[in-house]
C-alpha cells in the first residue's frame, strides 16, 4: 500500500485501582479505531483493518526462578501472586516519541497541548532532530541519524535484544508484522506458567475489530495476577464529580 504509516503507543498495563481510568482508556482505543475504520470504509479499503495502521503494547517481564526460594509472600495477594509467578508490569512514566526517524521528543511531560504548551504543568520536555538527517534533507530516503539509532536501540532492547533487518523499516507492513508478531509472543510468555519472556514489549490485551470495536482479548478479560477487568467499568458518579 502506498504511503503506509503505522502508529504504536505503549502504555501502561495497568495503573492503580480504578475501574472508571481502564474503562476511558478502552473508550479512547475505541475512539481512535473507529476513525481509522470509518475512513478505510470511505476509501473502499475493506481488506485493511484498524491494527494495521494502530497498535497499542504494553512492557512486562517474567522469568523463573534460579532456583527454588522461600516466597516472602505466600497468599493469594497481589504481591503473593507476582512472587509466585515472578510476572512484573514495567511501568511506563516518561514521554516519548520517535517521528518518521527524524524527530524526537523525549520528558516527562504528556504529550498533549495541556502539558506540553509551557505555562501550566510543572513539567519538561524537549524536541530534537538533526537538519541533515530528514526525508526532506536526504532527498527522500529514510533518516539514518541518530533518531534512528535511538529508536533502533529502543527496539533491540525491548524485542528481544539484537537489532533485526527488518527494524531499519518501521512503516513497512512486514515490519508492523513482525513487531505484533513479538509483541504476541511475549504475552503469551508473560501470562503462561512456565515460560520466559524474550522481550518487554507485549500486545496490550484487547481485540480490534474490523469495524474498530475494541473489547477484551479471549480468556484473558481480567489482569493476571493483580485482578481487575483489562477494560474496567463505568463509574456510576457524574463526570462532572471526578474531572
Amino acid at each position: 500500500m502506498e504511503n503506509f504509516q503505522h502508529l504504536k503507543i505503549i502504555i501502561s498495563l495497568y495503573t492503580n485501582d480504578d475501574d472508571n481510568d481502564d474503562f476511558l482508556k478502552g473508550q479512547t482505543m475505541s475512539m481512535m479505531y473507529k476513525i481509522i475504520a470509518d475512513a478505510l470504509e470511505s476509501q473502499g479499503l475493506l481488506d485493511s483493518h484498524p491494527q494495521d495502521y494502530l497498535n497499542f503494547y504494553c512492557l512486562g517481564r517474567r522469568e523463573l526462578a534460579a532456583s527454588p526460594e522461600e516466597s516472602l509472600c505466600n497468599d493469594n495477594s497481589a504481591l503473593g501472586m507476582a512472587q509466585k509467578h515472578r510476572r512484573f508490569m514495567i511501568y511506563v512514566h516518561s514521554k516519548g516519541m520517535v517521528v518518521d526517524d527524524e524527530y524526537v521528543v523525549i520528558g516527562s511531560a504528556n504529550i498533549n497541548q495541556r502539558s506540553m504548551e509551557g505555562s501550566r504543568d510543572t513539567e519538561i520536555a524537549m524536541g530534537a532532530y538533526q537538519p541533515h538527517h530528514t526525508s526532506a534533507g536526504d532527498h527522500g530516503a529514510p533518516p539514518r541519524g541518530q533518531v534512528y539509532g535511538y529508536r533502533m536501540s529502543l527496539w533491540a532492547e525491548h524485542l528481544g535484544g539484537r537489532a533485526e533487518e527488518w527494524f531499519r523499516r518501521p512503516e513497512s507492513e512486514e515490519c508492523v508484522r513482525r513487531v505484533n508478531a513479538a509483541a504476541e509472543e511475549n504475552w503469551r510468555a508473560y501470562v503462561s506458567p512456565d515460560e520466559t519472556t524474550r522481550g518487554h514489549l507485549m500486545r496490550y490485551p484487547v481485540k480490534v475489530d474490523r469495524d474498530g470495536g475494541v473489547g477484551p482479548l479471549p480468556g484473558h478479560e481480567c489482569f493476571p495476577d493483580v485482578g481487575g477487568k483489562v477494560l474496567g467499568g463505568q463509574s456510576s458518579l457524574p463526570d462532572a464529580l471526578t474531572t
